[in-house]
């Protein structure tokens, strides 16, 4: 008898334990803290200004998209657009194409029509491509802790989202949400810049170090995922009319301090960012019963505020 009272009990001990399993991992869950909450407790180090001379300011009818251009993964892309934008090259020009979750495309519509295609003064039409770049130990890189299909490494680099190959040295820009790169046609030296796209929907890694990426929105996405869709093949605008008008891209350097806007990025090289990533894996609060443990290199937002002009 003494036997079976003792196997009952141990029994129902265990039952219990494996009720509190649960309750704990609950209460535990419930006990992290938050992205927002993390992010809300930041100080001036956690963040760092746009570098004026790497950033353009799109100006649309709806309003301001900023771009962050990369001068340390696409140098010369990053030059040849900012000689083409002070230049003037993209006023008036127009964004052609808006396909469903894929790209927003900018460039001149008569580009294949060389008798109404918009000249360029100093600018060039075509430059070698920018896919990769060697990894250098002063680029700063911060690695993502998961895996990923795409790439040997995945992580951060300036809060640019990047991959990584050790066995071959190379490190390259990938196709996140509001990254920016420059259309070509089939030959690789067949873009420069004068003709963008920006990533409007699920990141299409499949075109990493196919195409050269060159920066990224920081802020004003929304102004172009909202984009109505082209009905033609890809995505492009069938008739002028549809097309929206780029009023003008400047350089922040070149725009009056008034004018600016004023942009901090949190910076990817620092404690909090390492620990909003893992707020982010193992999402707390009373919502989430089964943090996932992982995220992906696309999945990971890169935090932006508006602040007060110097």
């Amino acid at each position: 008898m003494s036997v079976h009272f003792n196997l009952v009990r141990l029994i129902f001990a265990a039952s219990i334990a494996m009720l509190a399993v649960p309750v704990a991992h609950a209460q535990s869950a419930a006990a992290k803290p938050s992205y927002s909450a993390l992010l809300a407790k930041s100080v001036p180090a956690d963040w760092r200004a746009l570098d004026l001379e790497n950033t353009l300011y799109m100006d649309l009818p709806s309003g301001r998209v900023v771009i962050e251009l990369s001068a340390a993964y696409a140098p010369n892309h990053a030059a040849n657009i900012r000689t083409l934008v002070r230049e003037g090259y993209f006023d008036g020009l127009a964004i052609l194409r808006s396909q469903d979750n894929y790209v927003a495309q900018w460039g001149d519509p008569e580009a294949d029509t060389p008798a109404k295609a918009r000249q360029m003064k100093r600018g060039k039409k075509s430059l070698p491509p920018e896919y990769t770049r060697a990894i250098d130990a002063k680029l700063a890189f911060t690695r993502l802790p998961d895996s990923d299909g795409y790439a040997e490494q995945v992580g951060f680099s300036n809060g640019f989202p990047v991959g990584r190959n050790s066995k071959t040295g190379e490190t390259w820009l990938a196709h996140c949400y509001g990254m920016v790169g420059a259309g070509r046609d089939n030959e690789d030296d067949s873009g420069s810049g004068a003709e963008l796209y920006a990533v409007s929907g699920h990141a299409p890694r499949h075109l990493d170090r196919n195409i050269t990426l060159l920066g990224r929105v920081v802020h004003g996405m929304p102004l172009l995922s909202v984009l109505p869709r082209g009905t033609a093949a890809l995505g492009f605008y069938e008739k002028p009319e549809q097309r929206v008008p780029i009023k003008s891209i400047r350089i922040a350097a070149d725009v009056p301090a008034p004018e600016r806007t004023n942009l901090e990025v949190i910076r990817t090289d620092s404690k909090l960012f390492t620990a909003l990533v893992e707020a982010l894996r193992n999402r707390g609060g009373t919502w989430y019963k089964v943090p996932a443990g992982h995220i992906e290199l696309c999945n990971v937002p890169i935090a932006s505020r508006v602040v007060a002009a110097q």
